[in-house]
């Protein structure tokens, strides 16, 4: 890299913004430290990271499916509420409309562990799993995607408003991490290509099964 003349983009420091709340109930941790899922939208993680802007904070919630890394449901606000936690996890509901048992994990930010957030998980038949306290390693995929995206764009920007953060976040995610990007944890294939890959597989396993 030094005889080519080629840098590796450097992180910034890690600033925690979770917020529990100790009157707030607090769930096991189910996932355990186990990031592997075998088959799509069997186990689901949430996080809220923040983006810098001339204007002030954007605060960007991502619920992530394991299976593929894929970011299935996103959400961006001014302010870290529980309506930002809410819109990510309905956008990753319609999008992908998982069977009930998922296993759906965060940390205790009151935003995940309050009422109307637990309520909707409740009525999507999800099971609730949360991290340690100030345990980030619990969460580490979550945390290492938000740690690529700022790495590979946000640290790199300027963003004079909050509208133009939130454009370059969506096409980042959406066109170029869920679709283009490259993991070595996929086999070096990107979420979308994976999956596709596995569906692909799923339906010759169908075909050529023997018929009863």
């Amino acid at each position: 890299m030094r005889e080519n003349g080629i840098r590796a983009k450097q992180s910034k420091r890690f600033k925690r913004t979770t917020k529990a709340n100790a009157a707030h109930p607090v769930a096991p941790n189910l996932l355990g430290g186990d990031f592997a899922a075998d088959q799509p939208d069997r186990k689901w993680v949430t996080d809220i990271t923040y983006i810098l802007t001339l204007e002030g904070w954007l605060y960007l919630a991502c619920v992530m499916d394991l299976f593929s890394r894929r970011i299935v449901g996103w959400a961006m606000s001014a302010r870290m509420t529980s309506s930002l936690v809410i819109d990510a996890l309905d956008m990753a509901v319609r999008q992908r409309q998982p069977a009930p048992d998922l296993v759906h994990h965060s940390d205790r930010g009151s935003q995940y562990t309050g009422h109307p957030y637990r309520q909707l998980l409740e009525s999507y038949q999800m099971k609730v799993s949360m991290s340690g306290t100030g345990n980030c390693y619990d969460n580490a995929a979550m945390e290492s995607f938000f740690g690529t995206l700022k790495n590979e764009q946000v640290h790199h920007c300027v963003y004079r408003t909050r509208e133009e953060a939130r454009t370059d976040l969506f096409f980042y995610i959406e066109a170029f991490y869920n679709r283009r990007r490259l993991h070595s944890t996929l086999n070096y294939l990107s979420p979308e290509a994976y999956e596709q890959t596995y569906h692909q597989q799923r339906e010759s396993a169908l075909t050529c099964s023997p018929q009863n």
